[in-house]
């Protein structure tokens, strides 16, 4: 196929980053959006793009597309200035999975991915062999070929995404643009999208993605932009942006991140605020408290003590429990056991010293197993005062009989106190 001499062709791999925006500065009515902006993402390189509502994700894609003029700064794509190119040129360097999948028109699916190939085609042409085997791989990449030949209204929201990622590959260019590419997605296809994605990283192009969901640009992103304030406040791998302090002044909300045990990526954790409590419960000042945790429950309690300023220590739990993984991004002290071995007397010796050493015992909302029976009493004979977190009732746990009476134990004595976070961390603070 020969195409019209005047177009820029399908730029050749070069030592040019995909994409490049130098000091980019966008300004919507009487709003700076961005201002300063800059980004290189290169061949390989899924770059997840993250912040809050406002911050600017999507303004920076429109303009990285170039339906979008900035005020000052440029955007190139494969080393050219994406505003000298003609629109035709554009489409053979740059495919856009839009957040908005409503379409106007009755098109078949077949024919809305056959439209990825327009900027391919010459001007009063057909598709040809190459363009119409483009078209079915990026439909069973997507897996839309089962619904090919439906009109697009009549599929749901989510298939609707599907599709217009399978526009996009069948576009066939080195850089891919994603605004929120999932967001009508079921937990399944969100994750296959994201694979595909990734795996189109892998074969040599350039994708960035708007993503909500800090979780899953964690586990499959090889970098981590955020946009906040109108510029970018981080960028760098998983691990060393998606931190409390980054999220916490990017989103305005306090958070904890530990590995994802399965994935072992960042995981992170909003907490709410915490109102204070009408009807706190009379709790002398401590400053080191032992936290009786266990089966993930306690992660939001922990970090509260923290940001509270207390001392800490966590214990016993299991070996990969998720608490001490929490703990152990906090700098708690945790006393851990084996998966498999159960609390013995020594580890109940070294709880009593932790205990000992506290001014007080938090037991977290946790299930009330018969492996936490000896652990419950060695803290209720100890006389330092505990306090019972009690979120849910106690017929929502599960619940061992030898380790619901040394609960109650604990609950009713002298030096037992229920309370819920908001309560203890309102008396606290």
């Amino acid at each position: 196929m020969t195409g019209d001499p005047t177009e820029t062709a399908v730029p050749t791999p070069t030592d040019d980053p995909v994409l490049s925006i130098d000091d980019l500065s966008v300004t919507l009515g009487e709003t700076d959006v961005l201002d300063g902006v800059s980004l290189e993402v290169e061949r390989g390189e899924l770059v997840g793009l993250v912040g809050p509502n406002g911050a600017g994700k999507t303004t920076l894609l429109r303009t990285a597309r170039g339906t979008l003029s900035p005020d000052s700064g440029q955007v190139r794509v494969a080393g050219d200035p994406v505003a000298d190119l003609p629109a035709r040129a554009v489409g053979r360097r740059v495919a856009t999975v839009p957040q908005d999948t409503s379409l106007s028109f009755a098109f078949s699916v077949r024919e809305i991915v056959a439209m990825g190939r327009t900027p391919h085609v010459p001007r009063f042409s057909a598709m040809d062999e190459a363009d119409h085997a483009a078209v079915e791989r990026a439909m069973e990449r997507t897996e839309v070929t089962e619904f090919a030949e439906r009109p697009v209204p009549a599929v749901s929201g989510g298939e609707r995404s599907r599709v217009l990622l399978a526009r996009a590959l069948a576009q066939d260019t080195p850089l891919l643009l994603l605004d929120e590419p999932t967001a009508s997605l079921d937990p399944n296809h969100r994750l296959r999208t994201f694979e595909t994605v990734a795996e189109l990283a892998g074969e040599g192009r350039a994708a960035i993605a708007a993503i909500h969901d800090l979780d899953t640009a964690a586990r499959y992103c090889d970098r981590i932009v955020v946009v906040a304030d109108g510029g970018i406040v981080a960028d760098g791998p998983p691990e060393s942006v998606l931190t409390g302090s980054t999220v916490g002044h990017a989103f305005d909300v306090d958070a904890v991140v530990t590995p994802d045990p399965v994935t072992e990526r960042p995981r992170v954790t909003a907490l709410p605020d915490v109102e204070p409590a009408d009807d706190a419960p009379e709790i002398p000042p401590v400053d080191r408290v032992h936290v009786v945790a266990g089966g993930g429950r306690a992660g939001p309690l922990l970090t509260r003590l923290d940001r509270a300023g207390l001392e800490a220590t966590v214990g016993p739990l299991s070996a990969g429990d998720s608490d001490a993984a929490v703990a152990d991004a906090l700098g708690m002290s945790t006393l851990e056991v084996g998966a498999l071995d159960g609390v013995d007397d020594a580890t109940l010796d070294r709880l009593r010293t932790l205990v000992e050493r506290a001014d007080a015992v938090v037991v977290a909302d946790v299930d009330l197993t018969a492996g936490l029976a000896p652990v419950l009493s060695a803290v209720a004979d100890s006389g330092t005062p505990a306090y019972c977190i009690e979120e849910r009732p106690t017929n929502e746990r599960t619940v061992a009989e030898a380790a619901a009476a040394a609960y109650r134990r604990l609950r009713v004595g002298e030096a037992g106190v229920a309370a819920s976070t908001p309560e203890l961390l309102d008396v606290l603070a």
